[in-house]
């Protein structure tokens, strides 16, 4: 089981090493962060399943991640039909 808590670490630095790197790319931060998602979801139902919990808060963070999802391509979409593209940088009113 060990093996399995290290995989989703492992997948969870990978997924934040890549939304460092691509912050200038809006769509891609977006997959990488769905990506960190999936991989505390399987940590966490991981360690509920090692202390033979209920599932039910993995029902309500699966909720939770997909109204952030959600969220994110209503973002994702304002942002393509103001600007024309999904770049962070020219995306002028942050700043």
């Amino acid at each position: 089981m060990m093996i399995y808590l290290l995989t989703g670490s492992l997948s969870f630095m990978c997924g934040l090493i890549i939304f460092s790197l691509k912050r200038k790319h809006f769509l891609l931060m977006l997959l990488s962060l769905e990506f960190m998602i999936i991989s505390l979801f399987l940590n966490m139902f991981i360690c509920l399943s090692l202390m033979n919990y209920e599932y039910f808060f993995s029902m309500i963070f699966l909720t939770m991640s997909v109204c952030e999802g959600v969220l994110g391509l209503s973002i994702l979409i304002l942002m393509i039909r103001t600007h024309g593209n999904d770049y962070i940088m020219s995306f002028s009113s942050l700043w």
